[in-house]
């Protein structure tokens, strides 16, 4: 039999790998390992996608201490997505705390189950934010604890393939992940715009790298069967659309599924600033959550320039343009865009 553990497997992107992999005849069983189980992720499409198959089982762990899950049969694949990665909304070493000691206790967990085969799911983050386009090749210089946390988990993979000429890894770099029960920036950015109080911040042409979720998947297992990242035994791509879109590109295109036609102001990027500085100043001594942190809006006024050259270069066909995932989206989940 064929089997896969996902670790971080309740989460966004892994529910939709284990279906992939279910629903595509990769795997006969997939195991969710997560500290949650996705009935109480509060997403109902998610529950629901993951409970139409049998074969799609939850195990409860936390990947920040040793792993003890003995399953009866052998493992051909770990993905390992468990991540701490809201930024802002953690501390700086709540981001090393988890994605470090994650990395390092799947690595250990790989080894005592003889499985030579790794997805680790990292991030454009390592690279920092740039105008100017970056691909695999170049130098990673990371500006946040998460994108720091993110390429030292990097490296601890790396290390585990090294340890074993028969292992496998691949490192997955995605820019901006976005579907059905993200509920983040793109969520977000689809209410801001149906509800009319979107306007640009003087960012209309900031390229902000992301990809669909259902791509995503696609392009992590054919990058895992290619017979190119077979023979390198590290692979590392990036995985976005070519090339990211700009924010007014997103915002156009969410306009043509909602079938509407608005006039976006564009308001200059100091006044938004100032004002975020403000709120926050005010906000902070009570606690209060609020969705102007300055963080969050320097991060959508600079640019992830990121390039998907591997894929390029490898011949990876692409299934979504941006119109077709979001009406794909709407599809699925059409309450998220109502």
């Amino acid at each position: 039999m064929n089997n896969a553990v996902i670790f971080g497997g309740t989460g966004f992107i892994g529910s939709f790998f284990a279906v992939h992999l279910i629903e595509n005849k990769k795997f006969d069983k997939v195991f969710l390992f997560d500290k949650q189980s996705s009935n109480n992720s509060g997403f109902n499409h998610r529950e629901e996608m993951i409970q139409r198959h049998k074969n799609i089982i939850y195990v409860e762990g936390d990947v920040q201490q040793t792993i003890i899950f003995n399953p009866d049969m052998h493992i051909s694949l770990i993905a390992n997505f468990a991540a701490v990665h809201r930024e802002p909304g953690h501390l700086d070493h709540e981001y090393f705390d988890c994605n470090i000691a994650g990395a390092e206790n799947v690595c250990k967990w790989a080894e005592k189950n003889n499985c030579n085969k790794i997805i680790f799911s990292s991030s454009i983050a390592p690279y920092g934010p740039s105008e100017v386009p970056k691909d695999e090749k170049s130098m990673p210089c990371p500006k946040t604890a998460y994108g720091s946390s993110k390429l030292a988990a990097e490296k601890i993979h790396q290390i585990w393939q090294e340890k074993n000429i028969d292992n496998h890894l691949v490192i997955v770099r995605p820019g901006v992940v976005f579907g059905p029960t993200e509920g983040g920036n793109v969520s977000r950015l689809i209410k801001a715009v149906q509800n009319n109080y979107f306007f640009y911040m003087g960012n209309k042409k900031t390229r902000k790298a992301g990809v669909y979720v259902k791509e995503l998947c696609r392009a992590m297992y054919w990058v895992l069967e290619s017979d190119k990242s077979k023979l390198e035994k590290i692979t590392l791509f990036n995985m976005t659309m070519n090339p990211g879109p700009s924010i007014e590109e997103y915002v156009l295109s969410i306009l043509k599924i909602l079938d509407r036609k608005r006039i976006i102001l564009n308001v200059p990027n100091f006044f938004i600033l100032t004002a975020a500085y403000l709120i926050d100043f005010i906000a902070k001594p009570f606690s209060i959550n609020h969705p102007f942190s300055p963080v969050r809006i320097k991060k959508l006024t600079s640019s992830n320039n990121i390039l998907p050259t591997y894929l390029n270069n490898s011949g990876y066909k692409y299934k979504y343009n941006l119109d077709e995932a979001f009406l794909d989206w709407k599809k699925d989940c059409p309450e998220e865009w109502n």
